[in-house]
């Protein structure tokens, strides 16, 4: 099938252009033949676009105006083309730019089919030495915003995230794998406790198991909800690391990373890594929606990117093939490194500081049954000299989930001397703060600009202060020396933030000494913004309860829901709790009974006998056999007793009733002959054959058909009709 794509040509406001042309070549091609291109274009808006008329093949405007976005559909060549570059030329005024890199230019490759969506990195042994330690951060961006189509308000989150470090002989899952039982139960119900006993079976290669906490709702501000991490470490032979977590409610949909190398070719370690995550189907459910009924998978399919054309009732679904809008992003940091390093060039500073440092950061060692708020920033050194003195941080107990296990202390300190003196470099003065900047050398263009500090205690040992007391900086003022342009004073200062505590903006302003010499207006900006950050806020944080036990389904069979509250312990007045009090979760019971129901009973039968005693029968069908338990079904045949006239003894008996028979029958064909006379227009066909018994024994029923012929058109004949009788049937116990 060929694919095809919307191709969109876009300048930001204010930019804008006249007039463009767009190609497809081929990777490697000039244009100048027709074979050099590669696909086909189509137009969208005839009155925007149409194709040039020296070079069919390209598309160009309509009509030159100013236009600020046009689009046109392209269909991909035949696969084995290779890459194709799109190239754009576009005419703003009179001159024409083009771009042989850059926006102007994308380069787009066919994937090849037969590996499409799997998991195909060679992974390389590990040459590094030592052992490294990462901070994996998780930022969802699934939302009503981001993903409006059938979006889930009141169930929608991210499920705990579970993964480890590993070696290349144990894989979590991987594009174009199967999944274990582990992985199923986390694409499906977002539960971990499978995976992890999984993950810890394999305990010879894996180093480290990687938790982190679900995310009810999906999605909330970065100031309201700090995003999960989890820390862990890789060295040589468990140099790779693996994650998932289910995007919820879904059938079987996931976001994570498999088997990311952070081990380089270079025997060091990745410093960071960002991937951009989109949903992937475990291939053990087959429904197509957020909230699909479920539906196994049988078999059981391979695990494979989602499409925005797997399905039209899909949320992800584009009817032009457009690539899925991405939903969760994650950063990989290296926060430490241990031991003998093979690669001993540092990435940056921080390498350099962490190189140096005799030991890694001891462990949290705080039990995961207490439940406390974020540290506060130090407070100020109690001293102001370069005397001994302390500082403090403090954290709040927010829950102890298990009083027989006791939790550590909710205050932290540590040594620290007065400001401008340091045990690292051996000095003891203590200096001034710095002065402010001193005006920039020069009026207009690159100059330079200074500020001091003072001494103000010496050592006592009379040593010279190695701290030093001025510092020198680059300025810029007024970029452009040209009549045109005004001449401004340099930045003020910076105002404080905004904000006391988390993000703020800050302003600073300059003032303009003397407008343009040509009379023209100054478009010199005099204030600048930007955000600044603060120390996290630190109000007294939420007291909550443990969350009460899960209670009872909403339902007594089925699928229902079931909630769980925890109560909020500290006071109102000490600020707003954006915690939740309350969550939801799915619950299925066994199915509910399903009870036998029954057609209404026929009519009675003819009695079985001509003369004397006998009996009639009526029966009923079975609409819905019962299930799971549900009342049986009641019976289907009825008999009832009938008695028709005396039968008549002696030897001319049977001789009377066949001539009383005869009778009847004259009789009554003599009534129909009468009734055609007086209605000629409704004639009927003679009686079909009975039809099969509907059942093989237990009483079943017959039917047989007497259909119109000719039907009267005039409306007082509305009783000529189909006509249908019944008949009881394999009456005799099954």
């Amino acid at each position: 099938m060929a694919i095809k794509k919307k191709v969109t040509l876009s300048a930001a406001t204010p930019a804008y252009f006249r007039g463009f042309t767009l190609i497809a070549l081929k990777e490697g091609k000039e244009g100048d033949k027709e074979e050099d291109h590669a696909g086909t274009f189509q137009i969208i808006d005839e009155e925007e676009t149409q194709f040039m008329s020296n070079c069919p093949v390209a598309v160009t405007e309509s009509t030159p105006r100013r236009r600020t976005r046009i689009q046109v559909f392209w269909t991909a060549p035949p696969t084995g083309t290779g890459c194709v570059i799109l190239k754009a030329s576009i005419v703003q005024k009179r001159i024409i730019y083009f771009q042989d890199e850059g926006s102007l230019t994308k380069r787009i490759c066919e994937q090849d089919s037969a590996s499409e969506g799997v998991t195909d990195k060679p992974i390389l042994d590990c040459c590094a030495c030592g052992t490294a330690k990462y901070r994996l951060t998780f930022y969802g961006n699934w939302s009503e915003k981001t993903h409006p189509k059938d979006f889930p308000r009141r169930t929608n989150h991210w499920s705990a995230i579970i993964g480890s470090s590993h070696s290349k002989n144990y894989i979590l899952w991987e594009y174009g794998g199967y999944a274990s039982e582990g992985v199923k139960q986390v694409a499906e119900l977002g539960s971990p406790v499978k995976m992890e006993e999984e993950i810890r079976q394999q305990s010879d290669e894996v180093l480290t198991v990687i938790k982190a906490k679900a995310q009810w709702p999906a999605w909330q501000p970065l100031n309201v909800r700090a995003a999960p991490s989890a820390e862990f470490s890789v060295d040589r032979h468990r140099h790779l690391m693996s994650f998932l977590t289910m995007l919820g409610p879904s059938p079987d949909w996931n976001v994570g990373l498999s088997a990311e190398d952070l081990c380089t070719k270079d025997c060091g370690w990745v410093q960071k890594v960002v991937q951009d995550l989109i949903p992937w189907d475990a291939g053990t459910d087959s429904g197509v929606t957020y909230e699909s009924p479920n539906k196994p998978t049988v078999p059981q399919e391979k695990i494979r990117p989602l499409t925005s054309l797997d399905h039209p009732q899909s949320p992800f679904y584009d009817p032009e093939g457009g690539s899925i809008k991405l939903v969760a992003r994650v950063v990989i940091e290296r926060i430490a490194r241990k031991g003998e390093q093979c690669n001993i060039v540092p990435d940056n500073i921080d390498d350099i500081v962490a190189d140096l440092a005799p030991e890694e950061k001891e462990e949290d060692d705080t039990p995961e049954t207490c439940i406390y708020s974020n540290w506060s920033p130090w407070s100020a050194c109690s001293s102001s000299t370069c005397e001994k003195g302390k500082r403090m941080r403090q954290r709040m107990l927010k829950a102890q989930l298990d009083l027989s296990v006791p939790c550590p202390d909710t205050q932290d300190f540590q040594p620290c001397m007065g400001p401008g003196c340091s045990d690292e470099d051996g000095s003891t003065c203590m200096m001034s703060d710095w002065i402010t900047w001193s005006p920039c050398s020069v009026s207009c263009g690159m100059g330079t600009r200074s500020r001091e500090r003072y001494v103000k205690q010496f050592p006592e040992d009379g040593s010279m202060c190695k701290v030093p007391t001025e510092e020198t900086e680059k300025c810029i003022v007024n970029e452009e020396c040209s009549p045109s342009s005004c001449l401004v004073t340099e930045w003020g200062e910076w105002d404080e933030c905004s904000a006391s505590c988390g993000t703020g903006m800050k302003r600073r302003h300059r003032m303009i000494k003397m407008t343009p010499a040509d009379g023209s207006m100054c478009k010199a900006e005099t204030t600048e913004a930007e955000k600044c950050m603060m120390p996290e806020c630190h109000t007294i944080p939420c007291l909550l309860s443990p969350w009460s036990e899960w209670s009872d389904c909403s339902v007594t069979c089925g699928k229902g829901m079931r909630t769980r509250q925890r109560m909020l312990k500290s006071a109102a007045e000490l600020g707003d709790c954006n915690e939740e009090l309350e969550q939801a979760e799915k619950c299925m019971l066994p199915e509910c009974p399903i009870d036998c129901e029954l057609t209404e009973w026929s009519q009675w039968s003819e009695c079985n006998t001509s003369c004397g005693k006998g009996h009639m029968i009526r029966t009923r069908m079975i609409k819905i056999e019962p299930q799971f338990g549900g009342t049986a079904c009641p019976e289907t045949v009825q008999r009832t007793k009938c008695r028709v006239r005396k039968c008549l003894r002696g030897p001319g008996m049977e001789k009377r009733r066949w001539k009383e028979a005869r009778e009847k029958r004259r009789s009554e064909q003599a009534k129909k002959n009468i009734d055609n006379e007086q209605y000629p227009v409704c004639r009927l066909k003679p009686w079909t054959a009975w039809t099969e018994c509907s059942t093989l024994c237990g009483g079943g029923i017959q039917e047989r058909y007497m259909m119109v012929k000719k039907r009267s058109k005039s409306t007082q004949f509305t009783s000529c009709k189909d006509k249908k009788e019944l008949r009881a049937c394999n009456v005799h116990p099954c």
